[in-house]
């Protein structure tokens, strides 16, 4: 029996259903959030109804108001990030076998996704022991990932547009991990992480705090990895905000206990790292500032 094809997307970006071939299995896509672009309605809601019966699973990890909507139909296994920290470690063999063969798998296009891809076409089982551990760690920042999940994030960080690129980590990691192709590729897109680590380094010293917030925006035309650069904004403050052109990232750590989700209404995606358009940053602010001052006279002292 053949491989199943790898398609990969992200919430807001859907392949048209018409071009997924035969039974799919949906894995580590978010809910398209209300608040932001076309929505849950026109996007994911719509996606959903014109792959019919063809959809065999959907799962995933990403807080969303519209789960409840699907919780009698067992084709969806949807999880709150506090649930799971990760997509892969929801999968089980008994799932895949429960499934039945499958034509496409369609997975959001980080780590998480790529492992949850890998772990489905390996019937249920880790690429690797420690694989699941791995996924929760990068996709959380908890923890310290092996060095050879460290090795895949850099180079999906860098060159997460590169199909090519994430159908090579999952043969990797269903093929035995071999040299070969695979791992070179993976290793000289990982060493093109190290140049935009260090521009977002250079320009985390500008970073503004406020309060517990640490605001940073990013000039035109430089070119950095933005994950980093919020990493190292939550170095010294709970919550960082970076500003670039009509976007803004916001990004605090995994046990924080903030839901920007929530405090923002944007009706679904990561509790702890949201983007809004530019015109929004004031209320968000406002609003974050209002949260981190309730949370901050409520601790104990």
């Amino acid at each position: 029996m053949s491989e199943p094809e790898l398609v990969f997307a992200s919430p807001r970006k859907l392949p048209r259903a018409n071009k997924l071939r035969g039974r799919v299995v949906v894995l580590d896509i978010a809910f398209a959030a209300d608040g932001i672009g076309k929505g849950f309605k026109k996007s994911t809601g719509k996606f959903i109804t014109q792959l019919g019966d063809r959809l065999v699973r959907w799962v995933d990890h990403h807080d969303h108001e519209r789960h409840v909507d699907f919780k009698g139909d067992p084709r969806f296994v949807l999880h709150t990030k506090a649930e799971h920290g990760a997509c892969p470690e929801i999968i089980t063999p008994e799932m895949v076998h429960e499934s039945g063969p499958v034509d496409t798998i369609l997975a959001h296009f980080d780590l998480d996704g790529l492992y949850a891809a890998a772990k489905w076409m390996l019937g249920g089982i880790e690429p690797y022991p420690g694989a699941d551990d791995d996924a929760r760690a990068v996709d959380t920042r908890i923890g310290e990932p092996s060095p050879r999940a460290q090795l895949i994030d850099k180079a999906l960080r860098v060159h997460y547009a590169d199909p090519v690129l994430k159908i090579r980590i999952v043969r990797w990691l269903t093929r035995g991990m071999k040299p070969g192709i695979e791992l070179e590729t993976i290793k000289e897109a990982a060493a093109d992480f190290d140049r935009k680590a260090e521009a977002a380094r250079a320009l985390a010293e500008r970073y503004e705090i406020t309060g517990d917030i640490a605001l940073v925006e990013v000039p035109q035309g430089v070119d950095l990895d933005k994950t980093e650069l919020l990493l190292l904004g939550q170095r010294v403050a709970t919550v960082a905000v970076v500003v670039d052109g009509i976007n803004v990232s916001i990004a605090a750590p995994f046990d924080s206990g903030l839901n920007f989700v929530e405090l923002l209404e944007l009706g679904g995606g990561m509790p702890t790292r949201v983007s809004v358009p530019r015109k929004r940053l004031t209320l968000a602010l406002a609003r974050i500032r209002e949260r981190l001052a309730k949370h901050t006279a409520s601790s104990p002292s």
